[in-house]
This record gives C-alpha cells, structure tokens and sequence, in this order.
C-alpha cells in the first residue's frame, strides 16, 4: 500500500474510522503522486490561467482556448514515462489513447497528436535503440489506427535517460463552443461506463508511477487496442449531438477509484455504484481490482433518465460495449456495492484532495561542480565539426521518425512534421500553429533559465510559420521529489515559466506533472517541456522555394553561451558553461517584428535559431532547398566571440529570414524602425554551404554531402540496432 503513515492517520481523522481493504486501494490510487499532484499542487497555483481566450484552463481533462466565430480548440498533455520504459510499443500506444480521450471528454474532435520522446545515448547503447524503435512504433500504429494525424513533436537522447524513457503526447482538439461538455449532474442521474472491458492490465499503475523505476512490473502497464478506441470517439461525438451526455470523464490514472471521486467532488454530488456491473475482459476480478484497473478505451459519462435509452442505442449502434454501473446522489458521498453488500463508503472530497506536502528545496550541490573553469579549444578543422555536428542524433533529421506517421489523414494538415512548427487549418478560415519543446541540457545547468528558452523556443517555432501564440501547455518531468535538490530544480522551472507567460501574456490552459522518473542509477535531468498554440488570422507562412542571391537576414544577438550546448557535449564531452538566457524585452521586439514581416509578405522563409546554433541552422535551411550559402561572420550582431562560438552558440531569440532582394529594403527599414539587433549575414548561392572569417572561408561543405549525413544519421543508427 502506498499510503505514509501520516497520510494513514490524516484519513482515519478525517472518516472517523479505520478504512477497509478496499477503501484503502481506493483512496492510495487517488493519493499518489501521478493522480494527486500532492508534491506540486500548491506550486503550480503561481502560473496564468486567464485570458481573453480561454474557456476553461487547467484542473480539467483538458484546456479550451476561444478561436472565434463559435469555434474552439482544446489541448492537452500527459505522460507515459515509466510504462514505457518497460514495454515500450504498449506504453507509448496507450499514451497516445489516454490523451485523445482528455480532448474527447470536453466534447471536442481530436484532431491532432504531438510527440515529446527522450531516450538514452542511441549511438552507443544498444537498449535505447530498442526502447525508441517500439515506442515511435506504438505511437504511429496508435495514432494511424485511429486516423488521427501525429503532426509534430521532438526527440532528445541524452545518458540521463539510460534504462529510461520519457513518452509525452500532446493533443489537439476541434469544436464548435456550443457544443462542449459543461459538466453538471443532479440525482438521479444514471452513471454510464463506455467502452472496453475492465481486465487486469494497469493495476497499480498511477501508483507505480509515483515511485523510482526498479523493477518491470508488466502487469501495470495497459493494452492498447486503437480500433475500441476509435469507436469510442465516434459513439461520444454523436452522443453529444443528441444531448445523452451531461458530464464526462476518462478513464486514466487510478481507473474508476480516480474518475468516480474526482466527478463526485467536481459536481458536489455523490455516487452510488455497484461493481457487478462493470463489463469485465477477466472472470473473478475482485472489488479492489474494478476499482484501480487502468485499462484503456473506457470513458465515464452521466446522463440523465430521459436519454438513457438513446444514450444505449448509440453505442449499440457503434458496438461500444457499455454498462449502467450507478446512479448520481444527493450529498457528497462516494459508495461502492457488490450487488447488495457495501463494500467502501468515502466522502467524495477526502478521496479526490489529497493531502498536500510542503516539500524542502536546496540548490544541488553538482551546480558548483559543473562550472567552467576552461573552455574547450577551438576545432583545427569546422567543416567537419559541423558535419559531424548535423550527424548528431540530436540535431539529425527526424524524418524516420514522423514518415512513419500519417500527418496528412484529417485534410487539416498545411505544414507538416519536419519544419519549426505544424500548422493545421481550421473550420473558420484561420489556422493553428502547434509545438512543443524541450532542452534538459539547458534545465540541467540552469532550470529557471532553461525552462525559459524551452518556452522561448516553442514561441519562436510558431511565430515563423505567422502565428501569434494564444496558450500554452506545460508538461513538468523530474526525479524524486523528496530529494530535495530535485525539488528545487522543479520550482526553479515553475517560476521561470510562469515569469514568461506572465510577461508574454500567454496563459497556461493545461499541463502535468510527472516526478520519480529516476532509476538505480540516478534521476534524470530536469526536463520541462512546453507546448505552444499559435493562432493564424489570415495565412500562414508555408515557406517558398530559396534561389540564387536570396538574402540570409539573422534577427537577435549572439552571445557567448555554450552552457549546454549540443556543441559542448557531443563534441567536446563538456558538461558545464553559461546556459543561454533569455532578454524578454528583446524576443517580444523580435517576435514583434517577424511577424510583422510576415504579415507584409516580406519573407520567404523563417526558421529559429536553437540546437547546433547558427551553423546547424543555416546547414538546415540550405539542405531542405538543396542550395548552398555564403555566410559572413563579421556581419552577426554579436560580442567579441571566437569562430566555434559564434556558430554554434545556442542564444535564444534568433531568428533566421530569407529574403527576396526586391523585398530587402522594404525589410531593412522595418527592422531599423523598430530597432532590433539584426544583420544581413549572406546570401544564398551555388552548392556550398560556406562561413566566412573576413576573406577567409572557415566552412565548406557540399550541400549533397551535408544533406545525405542530416537526413540519414538517425535512421541507420536504429536500422543497425
């Protein structure tokens, strides 16, 4: 059992008596960490959760931001973290299902998936190879069985993550805003479960998620099955049409222990249920068992009397299994039955409120030990720095990856996986701009910072493909929580997001916590993502074909910051340094003003400045043109910096334009008008990508050969795992 001994006392306190067997299997799914946020709740109140937009923010299945015209988008993240890194086709697949039902509960259309995924050092460690290649797999099977389009994501390997794997999904969701479930319940009200049968799969598994990963339970990781699912999705939409549904929940961590006391407290009602009734997969499962199994594709949803029998006839019609397992009571009580017998009796609120913990935070101590007293010597040759750099895993493309996924399936794809960001269309002539990021390298060496440019970054993603960010999502991922130097680590990023959105105005809609993601040899770094919604009023910028004597404009300073640097650790092995910081002053004038460029149809193409820095950067944009460049490194707005530095540094807030020469005067007078750090460093021509040092050409490098290393590194690493 998972309960302390304090949490023991504070719930005999607070029902006047001792728990029974089966209460207390309901009450240790609710109270761990992966349901109860019992280490982080307190914390996360600090971040924005209003605006003009938003319908409804986080405490939700998922958020609900206002696109207009009567049209709304909802979003969500979650983790399948140690699942996956015990049977990882399993575990990433119903990832995927889990969180497409958080959109579905709002009474939404899923309408696309992101992907976060981290794995250890897939070059030397054949496990990792493994762990990525089945979980890409059950991710893309999930998602394309249920024709919904994974349209972005991203990938990092790094040795914090041996034995390990980090599986986060984002989703999308699409609706008309009178049309969303706005949960309500009165007594009398029937309790419905829909969808596949309760089995013994997922026992136990929001409590073992909530410790350290030392041994492979299978039996806590669930099944997927994608083909339930989908008709799943389709019986609650038609549901909704036909008003059979007056609240809705799914089925994720703790099963029916979580979704019975959270809906009870959520509605201020109570619930009657008798287990009997559940429609099981596995004979002689006890009470305890139908309570905390964690089998996927099921979804709990209130009607009333009236629409019950419509409510039936829908999933008859769609051969959704289902079953009528309880009533909806006055007060504030939720009661569990086996046929007569009362088997556990709880009020509602004690089960779904947790109590919370006060946490000690401490700087860790390895901050001192990683600081930089020397830096790394200057590579003799830089084109095979930056070869070898464009063949790094984390920076090589990721096509292997999302060409095994159907991005297209839906219509709504205009810019897919593989630019800075996706852009789907919506119904009312505007577009969504979508992604996530995330950099544990930079978290490592500065969590308030790093988190900052995680959020930075996915700003600046979706600004060049013309989007104004709306919301944000966040998905919080780090060790043990009782060390405390893990902890201080986590407030650390919680206060540099919430600074951002803040100063940015971009509220939090939604988000997740996930600690212990820790195994025998340590936790992993910090690992914050974000994930960013971007709105298109008019057009996107689906970026145009580069040619000869187009210009390279770079927006943003350059600065000496290779804390954490791609460079740093996959060419030097050096762990250490100033991490990049963000001036939110000058990205808001940056972002400001590439958009404006954008919006006066001054930009052929906009790509950000992140990992591998400049040199990765323009290597990519010439790569995808099959084109080459001409870069000089005396024109970078920057300080005094060596030749490595300026190419490689990781500084956020830069952004790299291409520009027509009959548009660059209208564009020079843009950028001098605002007043931004920008120069015009090259232009675009012949098939070399080249860096000049004054007269000097530092780098060349054929665009064919920098092409084959960029698109092929990735996948003939897994191939020959």
């Amino acid at each position: 059992m998972s309960l302390t001994p304090p949490e023991f006392g504070y719930l005999e306190k607070k029902i006047g008596r001792k728990p029974n067997p089966v209460e207390l299997q309901i009450v240790a799914a609710e109270w761990s960490e992966h349901c109860s946020y019992k280490s982080s709740k307190k914390h996360l109140k600090i971040l924005p959760r209003e605006g003009k937009r938003v319908v409804s923010g986080p405490g939700y299945d998922s958020g609900v931001l206002d696109v207009g015209d009567g049209y709304v988008v909802t979003v969500h993240i979650e983790s399948h973290n140690h699942p996956s890194a015990v049977e990882p086709y399993g575990g990433a697949a119903t990832g995927v299902g889990g969180v497409i039902r958080d959109i579905l509960s709002a009474g939404t259309r899923p309408i696309a998936i992101l992907d976060g995924l981290r794995f250890g050092d897939i070059e030397k460690d054949t496990h990792a190879r493994w762990l990525f290649k089945n979980a890409v797999r059950g991710i893309a099977d999930y998602g394309n069985c249920l024709g919904v389009p994974t349209v972005g994501g991203e990938i990092e390997f790094d040795r914090c993550f041996t034995n390990y794997a980090l599986v986060d999904v984002a989703a999308i969701g699409f609706g008309k805003k009178e049309k969303l479930i706005r949960n309500h319940a009165d007594a009398g009200d029937c309790v419905v479960l829909i969808g596949g049968s309760t089995g013994r799969d997922g026992i136990g598994g929001s409590q073992f998620a909530s410790d350290k990963l030392e041994a492979e339970n299978r039996s806590a990781v669930q099944i997927p099955d994608p083909f339930i699912e989908k008709l799943v999705i389709e019986a609650i939409l038609e549901a909704r049409n036909q008003n059979c549904i007056k609240a809705m929940k799914d089925l994720g961590g703790g099963g029916l222990s979580c979704a019975i006391s959270e809906t009870a407290d959520a509605l201020s009602v109570g619930i009657e249920l008798d287990v009997s009734l559940i429609h099981k997969r596995e004979e002689n499962m006890s009470p305890s068992e139908l309570m905390v199994s964690e089998s996927q594709e099921r979804m709990l949803v209130i009607t009333d009397q009236e629409k019950l029998s419509t409510l039936k006839r829908i999933c008859e019609r769609f051969h959704v299994p289902y079953s009528v397992i309880g009533s909806v009571t006055s007060g504030s009580v939720m009661e569990v039955r086996l046929e007569k017998e009362v088997i556990a009796r709880l009020p509602s609120e004690v089960v779904a409120n947790a109590p919370l913990l006060d946490r000690l935070a401490i700087q860790p101590k390895y901050l001192e030990n990683i600081k930089l007293t020397q830096k790394p010597s200057t590579p003799e040759n830089l084109s095979e720095t930056l070869m070898k750099m464009l063949a790094n895993p984390n920076i090589a493309s990721k096509q292997w990856v999302y060409t095994q996924y159907d991005h297209e399936v839906g219509i709504r794809t205009v810019i897919k996986p593989g630019s800075d960001a996706s852009v789907l269309r919506l119904d009312n002539n505007k577009f969504l701009s979508v992604k996530i990021d995330g950099n544990s390298k930079h978290c490592y060496i500065n969590p308030r910072q790093g988190a900052i440019g995680c959020f930075d970054e996915a700003c600046r993603n979706v600004v060049c493909t013309g989007a104004v960010p709306i919301g944000m999502v966040d998905h919080l991922q780090f060790g043990n929580p009782e060390d405390p130097e893990v902890f201080w680590t986590f407030k650390e990023s919680l206060e540099g997001i919430t600074q951002y959105a803040k100063y940015f105005g971009i509220p939090c809609v939604g988000g997740k916590v996930s600690l212990y993601n820790q195994t025998n040899i340590g936790p992993i770094k910090p690992t914050p993502l974000i994930g960013v919604l971007g709105l298109i009023e008019t057009k996107p910028l689906i970026p145009k074909k580069i040619q000869e004597n187009d210009f390279v404009v770079l927006i943003g300073e350059t600065k000496d910051e290779l804390g954490g640097s791609e460079y740093y650790e996959y060419m030097h092995d050096t762990i250490g340094g100033k991490c990049p910081t963000v001036n939110m002053e000058s990205s808001k004038a940056n972002q400001e003003i590439v958009l404006e460029l954008i919006s006066q149809d001054l930009v052929k193409n906009a790509h950000d400045c992140s990992k591998g820095g400049l040199g990765v950067a323009v290597s990519e944009i010439c790569i995808r043109n099959e084109i080459g460049c001409v870069i000089s490194l005396d024109k970078i707005p920057a300080q005094k910096l060596r030749i490595d530095e300026l190419l490689f540094t990781e500084s956020h807030s830069r952004y790299l334009l291409t520009i027509d020469p009959k548009n660059i005067e209208n564009a020079k007078s843009l950028l001098e008008k605002q007043g931004v750090a920008y120069g015009i460093i090259g232009k675009f021509s012949g098939s070399n990508i080249a860096f000049k040092d004054g007269n000097k050409r530092v780098i060349s490098v054929r665009v064919d050969k920098a092409q084959e290393r960029w698109l092929n590194s990735l996948g003939s690493l897994v191939s020959h795992g």
